[in-house]
């Protein structure tokens, strides 16, 4: 299990924009890494939308978002063409990061699926923030204010 204080799992997953995207590649900049269930989905649309509405306050704070899913880099393309989304999706197909995160959960309706969780990750790669079974709407407000407190508050 993820937590706060523990230095955040490295991973390299590729992404709808045509490459891989590995997380310690982002050392020096605060990283907001969250996993959702499907592409083009109500609840995950709404998510996405949300950080694309907010990235411009995400840049300002240095930190980079990411959001990752088990759909294909191809269906992530999709989704992010139909909702002009402006930040990186990542895709594990293979469920080996999503696994590692503690983010592969069995569901008593679906089987499988993603749990709704968001993560923030420090300059230093430490993890600073830990949600699970986040509600979509509202979600990237919450944590852009958690970004924009003052540490320790």
């Amino acid at each position: 299990m993820i937590e706060i204080g523990a230095p955040a799992p490295d991973f390299t997953l590729p992404s709808d924009e045509d490459g891989d995207v590995a997380l310690s590649s982002l050392r020096g900049r605060k990283v907001v890494l969250y996993f959702y269930p499907k592409d083009d989905t109500p609840g995950c649309t709404v998510q996405a939308c949300d950080f694309r509405d907010g990235l411009p306050r995400f840049d300002a704070l240095d930190a980079v978002v990411l959001g990752v899913s088990a759909d294909s880099p191809a269906s992530h393309r999709a989704f992010r063409e139909k909702y002009g989304l402006n930040f990186p999706l990542l895709s594990d197909e293979s469920h080996e990061v999503l696994e590692r995160w503690g983010v592969w959960k069995d569901h008593p309706v679906y089987g499988k699926t993603i749990e709704r969780s968001t993560f923030l990750i420090d300059e230093d790669g430490i993890v600073r923030g830990v949600w699970r079974k986040v509600d979509p709407k509202g979600h990237a407000d919450f944590i852009r204010e958690r970004l924009a407190a003052p540490a320790g508050s």
